[in-house]
């Protein structure tokens, strides 16, 4: 059965002065995601889906490159709007993102809502999934939505509980057919620990 694999971009060049959508891959992030290439997993994707976020289309574009592959891109796979405060510092950004995925039908701060979030991007990769025939599929996005696409194929409650490690460059895979989750959030560049 085809697996889908969502990847979330790694770290990225963070400049409080560029709208955070149009942050690119920096040096770390671009070295993680040329590491992806060489983990077991990538071989057998044959189709790529990226957010419109340029963080998210140079990943994408790495493994593209890689697989001789082309980038569709999904405008409404974006990581949560969170454009009513722009840039935070972390330590802001952090308690904001708690309040955000501890009250989902509540927008914190003028963020967009997290249910509506997870509404967006279970239509987007509903879309991408129907009359898939192409084999595997990475969907190349972002730790927010990742995050609650992740608990609604696992068919739990919006929380923080399953949000991918610091740093981004995770992935989780997903039976498309069996409908169930393989595995939660791992390392893009490190092979599965035992």
């Amino acid at each position: 059965m085809p697996i889908l694999y969502y990847v979330t971009h790694p770290q990225v060049q963070i400049d409080a002065a560029i709208p955070v959508p149009e942050w690119e891959l920096s040096e770390v992030g671009r070295a993680r995601a040329v590491a992806m290439l060489d983990q077991p997993w990538i071989g057998a994707i044959r189709r790529i889906v990226s957010s419109g976020e340029r963080k998210a289309i140079e990943t994408a574009e790495i493994l593209a490159s890689h697989l001789h592959l082309a980038v569709e891109v999904r405008e409404r796979m974006h990581e949560n709007d969170r454009s009513a405060t722009g840039f935070l510092p972390p330590p802001e950004f952090e308690a904001v993102a708690d309040q955000f995925f501890a009250d989902p039908d509540e927008s914190v701060r003028g963020w967009e809502r997290a249910i509506d979030a997870q509404h967006r991007i279970v239509s987007e990769v509903a879309a991408v999934l129907y009359g898939n025939d192409a084999g595997d599929i990475a969907l190349v996005g972002h730790g927010g939505v990742g995050t609650l696409l992740l608990l609604s194929l696992s068919g739990r409650e919006i929380s923080r509980e399953a949000d991918q490690p610091a740093g981004g460059g995770n992935f989780f895979a997903y039976d498309i057919g069996a409908r169930r989750v393989v595995h939660g959030w791992r390392p893009i560049d490190r092979p599965k620990q035992s």
